[in-house]
């Protein structure tokens, strides 16, 4: 049976044979397992953005697979724990074989800790995680719980070894790209007919290839945070660029003109299932950036419009990988700013000719076939009548990392104590520092309107649901159980958010501004209790950290910013209340909120450090007053 990781690169999986050989010699059985675990972890491409894709596999000393798990999207169950319930007393004295260095998107400790409790004796790691605050973290506290940990291309190296350490580099080809590269990961797709034409001279293109083929751009659309076309595209063919694959994950659609001559009618204005972005030159056509505004489109405007400024952009907004799917214009600027990472042109056996007839890629400034780009890993694949080339214009970065050894870290600074860390971090994969997101994994209980207490799955669930409740309206009924059932926390969000696109009357029955701030307070109380709990729960030295703060009478609260680092520096101890705030896109109504909880809590402490990160003046202003 073949599978392919999602990146178009497709790898022949051979279920593991029973073997009594020990696994540990056994390099071929390895490499089976770790390939199943990269094959389960790509089954969630694009849901779990922003964070990586996670699979593992449990296996008893006789070769049998006693449990299995993915991480189904961001804000869910650990794939560890997961494979952990599956396998149940069999995880005693087993090896779990992981793609990826556990490395909890929520804060804590999870994996790791199931892990150790559950018995596990060894653990096989496909490569590091490619963050560089979480690189190794997983790998020295499972060794430093007894745990036998043995990393791909580390301490397992041969051939088979390496093509397996493949698949898993394959399977996190965004994040590691992200990481390394400061932009998003970024695919050009293109149908063409065999002549090499996008369509025919007159501009018609539908339908250069098959269903099948366009079946398998839904998916590639699936996998993706956002899909990238000219303004070409939008006036000739009038896309809708939806996944239409009824999951809970639809990718932004992004607009790239620098004139903005663009359609007041067009699919993409409308927004009741997923927002658009319009990125253009500052200063393009200010009365039609208003009408877009008033549909809810958001417009970006930018001094130069070129991808590698846009793609700057969306890479700090947070995404992970991009679709393009843009005409031969655009498409040969992108290659030229050396923003694609990876090519998917589906070749349809079709003749359609045409001096005029456009081609996929534009002028690149080339004249001699030896200037020609050429692909790396190429794959061919037959997709109905078409014939699907794959390919990386550009190689996956290196991973591998140089970690100094314990008196290497002690010469160079004798006041680091090796591997531990001297602040407490929240995570978002984009931010070291990060914030801990309502997309978190944590249920919690609120009491409804007569008392109760409900379990939601997250704090994002909790939020969504509550701008509906209380609104006498079955939409808003049936939306809210909706959203109590959503799996994920992202999906939560999309049925929450689509709603309120289409009915926003129900939102304003519910008194939006006073309930949205009340239900932002208490999401930020939750965050904080949850935080503590885990902290509490999972790490010694936490829990005398949790002591000091609840003696001081203060919550613990480290919110979103790039200062963070900074605040163990200026904390004289523990037993201090330091609140890192970064307010920027934050309404002024919330900010004030924020501050006046932190004074109230300031009359109870002994010291109260307060860092801001503000980018906008009259916050600042704010916050003087």
């Amino acid at each position: 049976m073949a599978f392919s990781l999602g990146l178009g690169t497709n790898l022949s999986y051979r279920p593991p044979m029973l073997c009594k050989a020990t696994i540990n010699n056994n390099h071929a059985l390895e490499a089976d397992y770790i390939r199943r675990a990269s094959h389960l972890a790509d089954k969630s491409a694009g849901f779990t953005s922003p964070h990586p894709n996670f699979g593992c596999v449990i296996a008893t000393s006789s070769g049998h697979v006693a449990g299995e798990g993915f991480l189904y999207a961001q804000g869910t169950k650990a794939a560890e724990l997961q494979a952990l319930e599956a396998a149940g007393e069999s995880s005693r004295r087993a090896t779990a074989y992981v793609n990826l260095e556990p490395g909890d998107c929520h804060g804590d400790h999870t994996a790791v800790s199931a892990l150790v409790q559950a018995g596990i004796s060894r653990v096989v790691v496909g490569m590091r995680h490619p963050l560089q605050h979480l690189r190794g973290n997983a790998v020295r506290a499972l060794r430093s719980q007894g745990v036998h940990v043995d990393v791909l291309g580390e301490d397992l190296n041969s051939k088979i070894i390496e093509e397996a350490r493949k698949a898993c580099l394959l399977v996190n080809a965004p994040i590691i790209c992200r990481s390394a590269l400061r932009v998003p990961f970024s695919v050009l797709k293109y149908a063409m007919t065999l002549d090499g034409k996008i369509a025919a001279s007159s501009g018609h293109a539908s339908w250069i290839s098959s269903k099948k083929s366009r079946n398998r751009v839904f998916e590639l659309r699936g996998r993706s945070d956002a899909i990238i076309v000219g303004g070409n595209t939008v006036r000739r063919d009038n896309p809708r660029l939806t996944a239409r694959h009824g999951g809970g994950h639809m990718p932004v659609r992004i607009v790239m003109t620098r004139t903005l001559d663009l359609p007041e009618e067009a699919n993409l204005w409308d927004m009741s299932e997923v927002s658009t972005i319009v990125v253009t030159q500052r200063g393009a056509r200010r009365s039609f950036q208003k009408m877009l505004a008033s549909k809810g489109v958001e417009v970006v405007e930018f001094d130069i419009l070129n991808p590698r400024d846009v793609m700057e952009y969306f890479h700090d907004r947070g995404h992970l990988s991009i679709l393009w799917e843009c005409g031969g214009t655009l498409a040969a600027s992108a290659i030229s700013s050396g923003v694609i990472h990876k090519v998917f042109a589906f070749v349809a056996p079709k003749i359609i000719g045409g001096k005029n007839a456009p081609s996929p890629v534009g002028e690149l400034g080339m004249v001699e076939m030896s200037q020609a780009l050429d692909l790396i890993d190429v794959c061919y694949e037959q997709v109905g009548p078409d014939m699907l080339i794959s390919g990386f214009l550009q190689p996956l970065p290196d991973v591998t990392p140089i970690i100094p050894s314990v008196d290497e870290t002690f010469a160079i600074d004798p006041t680091v104590t090796p591997h531990e860390s001297s602040i407490i971090f929240f995570y978002k994969t984009w931010d070291p520092y990060g914030a801990f997101s309502n997309f978190s994994p944590h249920p919690i209980q609120m009491p409804d309107e007569n008392g109760d207490y409900i379990t939601w799955l997250s704090v994002e669930h909790y939020y969504q649901a509550h701008k509906f409740v209380g609104v006498d309206d079955p939409v808003a009924w049936d939306c809210v159980e909706k959203i109590k059932s959503a799996k994920s926390p992202e999906e939560a969000a999309r049925i929450g958010r689509s709603i309120q696109r289409q009915r926003p009357d129900l939102i304003t029955q519910s008194g939006s501004n006073s309930i949205i701030i009340d239900i932002q307070r208490n999401s930020v109380t939750l965050k904080n209790n949850i935080r503590l709990n885990e902290q509490k729960r999972s790490d010694p030295k936490s829990r005398q950290i949790t002591q000091d703060i609840h003696r001081i009478g203060g919550p613990y609260i480290l919110l979103q910013s790039a200062v963070a680092a900074a605040v163990a520096k200026i904390m004289p101890k523990w037993s201090s209340l330091s609140w890192v705030l970064n307010l920027h896109g934050t309404a002024d109504y919330i900010i004030k909120d924020i501050l006046e909880i932190a004074l109230e809590d300031h009359n109870r402490c002994h010291q109260v450090t307060f860092c801001f990160l503000i980018l906008n003046p009259s916050q600042s202003a704010l916050i003087e007053k």
